[in-house]
């Protein structure tokens, strides 16, 4: 079964050829599809959907997307769905990390709580519609640690609940068993796993 992933993220797409072994996982860019997807949608679903859309009214093939983002309590839940895109548009990794630690001075640790969510989106060749919803909940330390994979840069300040390492300073394997992404995309696919089942 051919996936398209409607992301130019290749941190991601690394990610999600892994969590969805046994498929063919392809990006936009392999299907020729280059284009800027405005996300301005509230919701991390709504973000996800929109993606998703925009490359299914293109292909008939499976489409999934989704939309990721980091949430600290002790910024109201902030940046949420603005994640990417806090410290300014075109942002390097290494300044969204730095804006981030900077908005958190004077936040002492047991009060630096914060959830990875993600919201997973599957269109079926049918138009069919599903969302997965993963969260993981964790804290975020006083200095990043370890080396994000190409656009995940809250890894290096990430700390997963029961864990004392970041994100980035664990394995790929140990970071998919546990993340946002990797619950939600495991729920998307056991749900095409039956759908072959039924076929």
């Amino acid at each position: 079964m051919r996936i398209v992933f409607a992301t130019q993220n290749k941190g991601k797409l690394i990610e999600m050829r892994k969590i969805l072994s046994g498929f063919e996982v392809l990006g936009m860019e392999d299907i020729g599809i280059f284009d800027d997807i405005i996300e301005d949608g509230k919701t991390f679903e709504e973000n996800a959907l929109k993606k998703a859309r925009f490359v299914a009214e293109r292909i008939k093939d499976y489409v999934i997307a989704d939309d990721s983002g980091i949430c600290i309590q002790a910024l109201g839940g902030a940046p949420g769905v603005y994640s990417a895109r806090w410290a300014g548009e075109g942002a390097s990794g290494e300044e969204i990390v730095n804006h981030t630690l900077k908005k958190m001075e004077g936040i002492q640790e047991g009060k630096r709580k914060a959830w990875f969510e993600t919201a997973a989106v599957l269109i079926t060749p049918e138009g069919e519609e599903k969302v997965f919803v993963g969260k993981v909940d964790g804290a975020i330390p006083l200095t990043p640690s370890g080396k994000a994979l190409p656009k995940l840069p809250y890894d290096v300040i990430f700390i997963p609940d029961g864990h004392d390492k970041t994100f980035a300073e664990i394995s790929e394997e140990e970071k998919n068993a546990m993340s946002h992404r990797g619950k939600a995309f495991r729920e998307l696919k056991k749900y095409l796993q039956n759908e072959i089942r039924r076929s």
